[in-house]
């Protein structure tokens, strides 16, 4: 690694980023630096490829938890619909900084491609979690309608989405991300 007086550069800010960023702490990627992966030796590079690697599943992990959870909590379709629909914002925060321009680009191709293989899949979980009710509950019409429900609101389309430039805000306002902390919200008499 070059050499650094008292900071580690954009090694450290990338690191100390990850490390808030899995724990859902408020950070903004947009600041974050470009990374050249030559002026790193490849220990290094590995290094930061492992805690970005980690950041990522621990992201995506709470992510699916949360969903389960929100979903199971579905009450209605309108209600599973939404919950699909602003899991996509998620889903979107994982993508963008596991494509994050200031990576090195063979990384970068490596983190996308790993997020983008577990999003089918857990689009296919909750299809065999659903499956899984249908047997427990033949005469269950709900069913259908959730079947109808996850596939008109696949987890999938943020796929063919190209991935938008950290800190843009290219996200929906009204949308969130599920596995973030809770918002307050004041409720006035």
């Amino acid at each position: 690694m070059s050499g650094f007086w008292g900071h580690g550069g954009p090694y450290e800010e990338w690191v100390t980023f990850l490390r808030s960023w899995a724990a859902f702490e408020p950070v903004d990627p947009a600041r974050l630096p470009a990374i050249e992966a030559e002026t790193y030796d490849g220990d290094t590079v590995a290094r930061l490829a492992d805690h970005l690697s980690e950041a990522v599943s621990t992201r995506l992990q709470a992510w699916a938890d949360t969903l389960v959870r929100a979903m199971d909590a579905a009450t209605d379709e309108f209600s599973a619909g939404r919950e699909l629909a602003q899991a996509r914002t998620g889903l979107r925060a994982i993508r963008d900084v596991a494509g994050h321009r200031g990576l090195p680009e063979r990384l970068r191709e490596r983190l996308t491609e790993m997020v983008d293989r577990q999003i089918p899949e857990l689009q296919a979980q909750l299809e065999r979690l659903l499956e899984q009710a249908a047997r427990d509950e033949p005469e269950a019409r709900w069913v259908e309608e959730r079947r109808r429900t996850l596939r008109d609101n696949a987890l999938t389309a943020v796929l063919s989405q190209p991935a938008s430039a950290p800190g843009s805000g290219t996200a929906d306002a009204w949308s969130y991300d599920p596995a973030a902390t809770p918002r307050r919200r004041i409720l006035r008499d």
